[in-house]
């Protein structure tokens, strides 16, 4: 499948409000800074970062159907926050609705929001693009912002602490991908 930019914001824009189509198109800017900074394949980038928030507003019945027919998704996640639902989601029904077929896209779309164990650079750019795109204002994210400059896994790191911090502040649970993405890069 080729796409380009254009036409795959095209495509997700019916699937967004207007606020969370305007942050799609801050990340994936920051996407493609991110990805030539740090030598990474800049069209992937692109193309995952335009379509990280696809699932977002899906109802939860059908991404809870999702989870529960995929034998590609884990049961587990229906464990957790419906928020932590649409990277994995998304990435599959994608790969249904529009023939996105590359692994490493749908890898960097399904992780979006939780991180994981052994996440490629691309992963890492989508990861980050969402976590400090220009809109995003919160403690924290300019230390990460900062931190982006020149160390990708070091950002990221920093990105996955302030995470687990905060949802523990708010006495929530923590996806273990989260953990493992954490730990790994430490």
């Amino acid at each position: 499948m080729k796409m380009n930019r254009e036409e795959a914001l095209g495509y997700v824009r019916p699937a967004l409000k207007n606020s969370r189509y305007e942050h799609t198109v801050r990340v994936t800017d920051k996407a493609v800074e991110l990805a030539e900074r740090f030598q990474v394949d800049v069209k992937k980038a692109e193309l995952a970062a335009a379509f990280h928030d696809y699932a977002k507003y899906k109802p939860l019945e059908l991404m809870e159907r999702w989870i529960k027919s995929d034998r590609r998704l884990p049961k587990d996640l229906l464990d957790y926050h419906h928020e932590l639902w649409h990277g994995p989601v998304g990435a599959l029904m994608l790969e249904q609705e529009v023939g996105l077929m590359d692994a490493e896209v749908i890898s960097a779309i399904s992780c979006h929001t939780t991180g994981k164990k052994h996440m490629s650079n691309l992963d890492k750019v989508v990861f980050l693009a969402d976590y400090i795109e220009p809109g995003r204002d919160f403690p924290g994210v300019d230390q990460v912002r900062k931190k982006a400059e020149d160390d990708l896994d070091e950002a990221c790191a920093l990105a996955l602490k302030n995470t687990i911090i905060f949802l523990i502040g708010k006495e929530r649970t923590v996806y273990p991908d989260t953990f493992h993405a954490y730990n790994d890069l430490i």
